[in-house]
């Protein structure tokens, strides 16, 4: 079975999470230690049993737990529900209320942030003040979720290589043929829930979880795509928007060509500061100029692409799998040792490292079991949430604008819109800018040198919010907040824990 080819880095994780701790949640096991007094919202009487519904929660480690029910479809909520899984820290000292938490995908678990990571996501003086609330959006994890495949299915998805030249008409038929397959089967195993995990569903649970925790407005950190899903929140509930924190933005007005395009030139630049930062090293596998070392990674995708590497579980290195094994350590300049390692063994005719690293982007362990869903609900997300066309010739057209916008890793980016083209549900999304008028100041965090959310679109909503403040970091790396940059850090816990709104846009 061939690999479905969205090369696109929708899969937009700030947060790297250990494996997922499988003893939280288990309310079954556990006394109910408090419960939380809803907020009184006047609803359609349909929304009212889920808004005033009181959540218990269980002691689960160090924090508490608790599961939701929200609507399955928001325009028929009576028809039926699902559940959404919480986990909460509380506040240390004075509270100053709950802030909900959502660190990337589309899906990426909330939940298992706060559980095994919640310091690489939140300072300790936001903690300090705040009950931090971490959940799994509909259709991830611990939440009613999107099931598809078995392991070695998604294996063979994952990792396997589609026959015929890239971009060749049998190449696309078999893309696509692939992707009808993966959705039918999502669709046999997961049912009506798939036609409802887009992102405006999960912003009316977002609106939910604030009232049955008791606030009147919401304050929220999104990073990345949890940036897109605070947006999308704010437009949709101008009027509920509290301290909102989008760090890492996606711009609400873009296509998925158009994303595809901007993500290919980050993860570009991102790729030039790691070989300026790697070649004076008598270490790094690459010398000569910067773009030598890029037309380089370009002459090793396009040999992998031609030969992949057969590993010895049977799984192999193309293209690909190489292109997403070096965009995940671009995320984090901390990483960026692994790519002299990846290089270096790929170099060598080795596929473990690379392995290795997409693994842990996708959540796979050693025993090829999947520690998530992320994979299935990003599609089913993303699915939902941009239209594909159809025209072949269109997608030719913009292979050719994405091979001169970044020259050396775009023609690896093309035909994202096959991994949507023949799902069961296409979308009914209409990308478009978001004002949320009315709303409270919300502050927007960009990174300039941001691989997979480009700056640009952090500028962009900062602009298009009415009430947006863009807060800039100088620097590589995907996301600001919690990253060292301490007037990053400073800027966002003076207006999460005060409210104080900076009065001009912040460049740090």
């Amino acid at each position: 079975m061939g690999r479905v080819s969205r090369t696109t880095l929708s899969v937009a994780v700030a947060i790297a999470l250990p494996v997922a701790l499988s003893g939280c949640g288990m309310s079954l096991f556990f006394p109910v230690v408090e419960e939380s007094t809803p907020y009184p919202e006047d609803v359609d009487a349909a929304l009212e049993p889920f808004y005033s519904q009181v959540l218990r929660w269980d002691q689960c480690g160090e924090f508490l737990c608790s599961t939701a029910r929200a609507p399955l479809d928001w325009d028929e909520p009576s028809a039926d529900e699902i559940e959404l899984a919480l986990i909460r820290q509380p506040a240390q000292a004075d509270k100053v209320g709950s802030l909900l938490l959502n660190p990337g995908g589309p899906g990426v678990s909330g939940y298992d942030v706060v559980a095994a990571s919640i310091d690489l996501a939140v300072t300790e003086t936001v903690q300090d003040r705040y009950d931090v609330v971490g959940f799994d959006p509909r259709g991830v994890g611990r939440s009613t979720a999107v099931t598809c495949m078995k392991p070695k299915e998604i294996d063979d998805v994952l990792y396997g290589v589609a026959p015929g030249s890239r971009g060749s008409n049998g190449w696309i038929t078999g893309q696509n043929e692939l992707t009808h397959s993966l959705g039918q089967a999502c669709l046999r195993n997961t049912g009506p829930l798939l036609a409802n995990v887009d992102t405006l569903s999960a912003a009316r649970d977002l609106d939910l979880m604030r009232a049955v925790l008791g606030e009147e407005q919401l304050d929220y950190l999104g990073f990345s795509y949890g940036a897109y899903l605070g947006t999308i929140y704010a437009g949709t509930f101008p009027d509920k928007v509290g301290r909102l924190v989008l760090d890492g933005a996606i711009d609400p007005s873009l296509g998925e060509s158009q994303i595809t395009l901007a993500q290919a030139q980050g993860v570009e630049t991102a790729l030039r500061s790691y070989l300026a930062a790697c070649m004076p090293a008598a270490t790094c596998p690459f010398q000569g100029t910067i773009d030598d070392g890029m037309a380089m990674v370009r002459s090793i995708l396009d040999a992998v692409s031609k030969n992949p590497i057969p590993s010895a579980d049977g799984r192999t290195v193309g293209a690909d799998t190489l292109l997403i094994a070096i965009a995940a350590p671009l995320y984090s300049v901390d990483t960026w040792p692994a790519l002299d390692t990846l290089f270096t063994t790929i170099l060598a005719g080795k596929p473990d490292f690379a392995l290795t690293l997409v693994d842990g982007y996708y959540g796979r362990t050693a025993e090829g079991t999947y520690t998530s869903n992320l994979f299935e609900a990003l599609r089913a997300v993303r699915c939902l949430d941009y239209p594909a066309q159809n025209n072949v010739s269109v997608m030719k057209e913009q292979g050719k604008a994405l091979t001169d916008a970044a020259p050396y890793l775009g023609p690896y980016f093309a035909y994202s819109d096959l991994s949507c083209l023949s799902w069961p549900f296409q979308s009914e999304n209409v990308p478009g800018p978001v004002a949320a008028p009315g709303a409270a100041p919300i502050l927007v965090l960009g990174t300039t040198n941001d691989p997979s959310t480009p700056y640009q679109w952090a500028v962009n909503v900062a602009s298009q919010l009415e009430s947006g403040v863009l807060v800039t970091r100088q620097g590589d790396g995907h996301t600001a907040f919690n990253k060292g940059n301490a007037c990053v850090d400073t800027t966002v816990e003076q207006y999460l824990i005060e409210g104080v709104v900076p009065p001009v846009d912040v460049l740090c």
